[in-house]
Parts: C-alpha cells; sequence; structure tokens
C-alpha cells in the first residue's frame, strides 16, 4: 500500500528512481510521480494509472537532477487522480508520503485561514503546507520538519526534498516503515521496502517507531520521537537487487503458485529434521509446556493460517486457542492470561493492524511469535520470537506462496508444541512430520494436471455467485478460496462451514451458484458428502476436489469432481490451497482482469 523511494546521490536520479517504483507495484497503487532537485529548484512528474504511464511522461518530459523523491500511492483522501498524486508540493519543498493524517482537516482550516491554499483533497498537502509555513517563519528545513511532527497525529512516512538543498533529504515515520539505505560514494537512500533498495545498496537501517532522519553530506543524522540523537543498527540486507521477472509465466501469480513446492522445500529443511522425522524450533521465550493460551492473530489470509493453526493446536497439541481478526483485537480489549503468548501472522511484517494488536499484547505482558516473510521488518523486530516463512519476495497481490508457507511453518510449530505437551508420541509425531515432507511432491502433481481447472474456470466466467463449503480444518481454507476468487476475479463468493449450509445459505443454491467443495477423506468426509448431496438435490452444481477413495464415496450428481493426491488430513490444507489458487486465477485470465495488481487491492496495508 503506497511506496516510497528518496535518494541523494551523484547519478542521474530519474531511472533510479523509476526502477526503485518498478519494484514496488506489487504493493498495489493507482497512481504515481517522482519529483527532484534541478539547479536549486524542484521538478516533479506525476502520471494517474500505471508507472508505465509515468515512464512515457518521462520519455516527453526528461527530469534531471541526483536528488529526488518517487511515490506509488493507493488513495485514501481524494480520487486517483494525477493532481492528487504525489510528490505534493509548493515552491520550498516536496513531500511523498504513506499512511493517514487524521487531523488534516483542523490542519487545513488553519492553514487555509492564514492564506495557504489548496489545491488537492489530500490529507498530504496538509504536511506540506505546514512544513513551508515553518520554513516561511525563516526555520532551517530541518527544524521546520521537527515541529511540524509535533502537530501530526495519525499513522507516516514521509520523504522530503528542499529547493535550495541540493543534497538534503529528511524522512520521519511513525505507524508507516520507512528505512535508511547507505550506498557507495556517499549516496543514501530512503525506501518504504528494503525490495525497492535492493539494486542500489544491501546496507539497511530500520528507522524505529517515532524517528526521523536528516540525509546530508553523504551522513545520516537519526533523531528518536524525543527529536534526541540517537544511532540504529545497519543491517545487511538477505533481499537481492536482481531483477524480479514472471520468467515464461504469463503473471507473477501463476509464477509464484507454481514456486510452491520449492519454497514449502525450503521451509521444511529449515524445521524438520529429515532423517529422524523430528521438528526442531529456535529456543522459545515460553515453556510450551505449560503455557496455558496463544492469542492468533492476523488479517486477510493470514488470518486464515491462523484459522487452520487453531485446529491444529487445539486438536494435534491440546492447547486453547484465542483466533482474532487484527483490526478487532485491540478494539475488543481482550484479557490475555499470565505467561501466555500471542502469535502474529504477516506475508509482510507491515501490517498496520497486525502491528497495533502486537502491541496491545506486549501491554498485556504476553510473550509476542511471530510468523513473516519479511525477517527484517516491524512485527519480527518487535517480536521475542520469529519463525520465519521461506517464501522469497511475493509480487501478486493475492497471496499465494506466502500463505502456504506459512501453513507449512504452522504445522511444524503445532507438532513441536504437541511433543512439549506429550499430546503425541514420536511415532505421531514421525508420521506427521512424513505426510509434510511429502507435500511438496503432492502440489507438483496437481500442478501437472491442471486443464479441468481451466476448463471449469470458462464455465465461472458468467456467474455472479459461487459458495465454497469445508469442515474441519478445511473449512477456513474455504473461506481462502472465496477471498482469493473475489481479489482477482471480482466475483463475489462466500466461504462457510459446511454444517451451516442449511442455516441459511442453502437458500441461495440454484442452478446459476457454483459451489466448491474442499473434501479429503478423513473422519469428516461422509458427514461433509451429505452436506453435497443436499445441495445437489436442490440443483447446485458441486465442484468436489477430494483423493480418489473420496470422490467414490460422494456418489453422483457433481459437475466436477476433481481428484487430488492422497495425503494425511493433517496436511490437506497446504495441498488443497493450490487448487482453490489455481480456480481463482484461470477464473481472472478468462475474464482478463489485473491478475497481479487487482483493483482496490494493495500487498502490505499499512494504514488502518
Amino acid at each position: 500500500m503506497c511506496g516510497i523511494i528518496g535518494i541523494v546521490g551523484a547519478r542521474p536520479v530519474a531511472p533510479l528512481l523509476l526502477d526503485g517504483l518498478r519494484r514496488l507495484e506489487y504493493r498495489g497503487y493507482d497512481s504515481a510521480g517522482m519529483a527532484s532537485l534541478v539547479d536549486g529548484y524542484i521538478e516533479r512528474r506525476r502520471a494517474e494509472g500505471k508507472i508505465a504511464r509515468l515512464a512515457e511522461r518521462l520519455d516527453l518530459e526528461p527530469l534531471g537532477g541526483v536528488t529526488g523523491i518517487g511515490h506509488t500511492r493507493w488513495a485514501t483522501h481524494g480520487r486517483p487522480t494525477e493532481v492528487n498524486a504525489h510528490p505534493h508540493m509548493n515552491g520550498r519543498l516536496a513531500l511523498v508520503h504513506n499512511g493517514i493524517i487524521e487531523n488534516h482537516r483542523e490542519l487545513r482550516e488553519e492553514l487555509e485561514a492564514i492564506g495557504y491554499r489548496f489545491e488537492t483533497e489530500t490529507d498530504t498537502e496538509t504536511v506540506v503546507h505546514l512544513v513551508g509555513h515553518n520554513l516561511d517563519q525563516g526555520m532551517e528545513p530541518a527544524q521546520a520538519v521537527s515541529q511540524a511532527l509535533h502537530r501530526l497525529e495519525g499513522a507516516f512516512a514521509f520523504a522530503m526534498i528542499f529547493a535550495g538543498h541540493h543534497n538534503l533529504m529528511i524522512g520521519a515515520r511513525r505507524g508507516s516503515p520507512l528505512a535508511v539505505g547507505y550506498g557507495d560514494e556517499s549516496e543514501l537512500y530512503l525506501g518504504s521496502d528494503a525490495l525497492a533498495l535492493a539494486p542500489l545498496t544491501n546496507r539497511i537501517c530500520y528507522l524505529e517507531e517515532g524517528d526521523w532522519v536528516v540525509l546530508q553530506d553523504g551522513k545520516a543524522q537519526i533523531y528518536d520521537a524525543d527529536h534526541e540523537p540517537v544511532e540504529r543498527p545497519v543491517v545487511q540486507s538477505a533481499l537481492s537487487g536482481a531483477a524480479i521477472g514472471k520468467g515464461n509465466f504469463r503473471h507473477f501469480m501463476q509464477k509464484e503458485i507454481h514456486e510452491q513446492p520449492s519454497v514449502i522445500g525450503d521451509t521444511l529443511h529449515t524445521y524438520v529434521n529429515l532423517q529422524t522425522r523430528e521438528v526442531t524450533l529456535p529456543e522459545l521465550p515460553v515453556d510450551l509446556a505449560t503455557l496455558p493460551r496463544l492469542t492468533i492473530s492476523a488479517c486477510g489470509t493470514a488470518y486464515y493460517a491462523g484459522f487452520v493453526a487453531k485446529y491444529w493446536l487445539e486438536q494435534i497439541a491440546r492447547l486453547p486457542v484465542e483466533l482474532d481478526i487484527a483490526s478487532e483485537f485491540r478494539y475488543r480489549e481482550a484479557p490475555m492470561p499470565e505467561r501466555g503468548a500471542a502469535m502474529f501472522i504477516s506475508q509482510s511484517g507491515e501490517t498496520i493492524d497486525t502491528l497495533a494488536a502486537l502491541r496491545y499484547a506486549r501491554d498485556q505482558k504476553q510473550s509476542i511469535l511471530s510468523v513473516v516473510n519479511q525477517p527484517e521488518s516491524a512485527i519480527a523486530r518487535e517480536s521475542d520470537l520469529v519463525l520465519p516463512t521461506l517464501a522469497g519476495p511475493e509480487i501478486g497481490v493475492a497471496s499465494t506462496k506466502a500463505f502456504t508457507t506459512q501453513l507449512t511453518v504452522l504445522a511444524c510449530f503445532s507438532l513441536a508444541t504437541a511433543c512439549a505437551r506429550g499430546a503425541i508420541d514420536a511415532a505421531t509425531e514421525a508420521r506427521l512430520t512424513t505426510a509434510l515432507t511429502e507435500v511438496p511432491a503432492a502440489i507438483t502433481q496437481v500442478l501437472e494436471h491442471t486443464q479441468m481447472l481451466e476448463e471449469i474456470a470458462q464455465e465461472f466466467v458468467a456467474v455472479h455467485d459461487v459458495l465454497y463449503l469445508g469442515r474441519g480444518s478445511m473449512f477456513p481454507l474455504a473461506l481462502e478460496g472465496a477471498l482469493k476468487l473475489k481479489e482477482i476475479s471480482y466475483i463475489h463468493a462466500e466461504g462457510y462451514a459446511a454444517g451451516e449450509l442449511k442455516h441459511g445459505p442453502i437458500a441461495l443454491i440454484d442452478e446459476h451458484v457454483p459451489i466448491v467443495v474442499a473434501a479429503p477423506s478423513g473422519p469428516l468426509f461422509d458427514k461433509l458428502a451429505s452436506n453435497v448431496q443436499e445441495t445437489i438435490a436442490r440443483g447446485g452444481r458441486v465442484i468436489i476436489f477430494s483423493d480418489k477413495a473420496g470422490l467414490e464415496r460422494v456418489g453422483e450428481g457433481a459437475a466436477h469432481m476433481v481428484e487430488m493426491p492422497e495425503l494425511d488430513p493433517f496436511v490437506a490444507p497446504i495441498l488443497y490451497a493450490v487448487p482453490m489458487q489455481l480456480l481463482a486465477y484461470y477464473t481472472a485470465v478468462a475474464k482478463g482482469t489485473d491478475v497481479d495488481q487487482p483493483r482496490n487491492l494493495a500487498k502490505s496495508v499499512t494504514v488502518e
């Protein structure tokens, strides 16, 4: 959600900014722009829509200078137009902003009353004029920014440049991530995402909450929330500066679906001893054997991964689990047990609602665990223990490989917890870890036989509603399957626990509503098969995913029966996620939607 890149350098800045913005496209955006210092003055180029349109603008109107800022905007205040695109500027400074200024209306009224005129509908322009007003009062840039920060309420990450100061840039963060990059030959960088800086440097300093920084003369001076000079550690980023491409695939999402056998295998190698069939975790800040309760909180797809983990931890490890949507968790003000632990799941590690939930749990004296794909992220840095996924960069907005590697980590954590609590013996642990190691090969088998899914997707093009059903740990997967279809094909879809069908949703069923059923054979299969027959009896078009034994038992009447590899029911949520992803993907392709960057969505949600 929005992206920032800033460069104080010695090379032409526009091509570097443009490359950085391209690497931020995956975050989701609806306009883009950049500004640079040219002969002491600020010049700006902006464009509504994709970065390709900004590139076309730059071809017609090149932008000079060696110091500049760039931005991809995801609209909050004001429509996604060129006028509202960042950078925003007046004659004295230009600024890019991620986040939301909550008191912008009061500030705007105050500034308008003393003569400042606003050109946009955005909250960001308020900050431009607030800093500009301080400059007009004779303050130097650093003082003008410092004074302005005191007045702001809300979440933000800023990068600013100033007319007449060719090698100066100021950044600040509160609630939104921002990092400083250190390059060669005294070049300095700001980025909302280390991925944007990866081609430029791997030496990164992550600003902490409330920090602001002055980049000048090859040095970065950081100040804390109290405006006192501080030092923050510089780390070596593991992100590659290599170009991120789709290879031979049509979309990033398709590529990332096909990467799942590899990245799940990499993740398993981190947590499972393949010779002894034992799960090994890093040293934990809690005693799993006596832990009274685990609270899991996340958003979107990561929440559904946590939902699956709730089934695993309660059934296999006998550990009580409280599950919450992160955006609701802290407002519920839930009491939390002494010596308890809380786990937070996030692909980006920067999800603002999840980060806020983490801080609530910290205030409640919980031990903090996190499952993230970015070990250098804010959530990771504020956790007592990080359980990393090894998905690698995920560019498609709709999460695929991050989800299945989250499930893989959570499955390993569940087994380790079960062993620590004496809930399973060594033989059961070996059986279930063996099942985990069989998942990559089974997914490969699914990926080699996708023709039926493409054909089913063609039938989905004309439908307006789809239901997804599952029981047990497949219920969260039904929710995730419905989310995937909604995200990228814009078809209304809902996931339900199959037993709830007769409590309302069955009224929706007719020949125009497909019903997708995830039904691996296992203890709950016969009950789910009965739900399927109820649906078929009312004219529903059922698409059932099951293994050979399950398909033989479900009987006749389904519109489509998709055979899945036979695996232990414990690992079925990981395996069955893949055909759900593929069905959504092929439907979106058939409809001609923007698969990798669906409308109104952002990869990293950094505002509430």
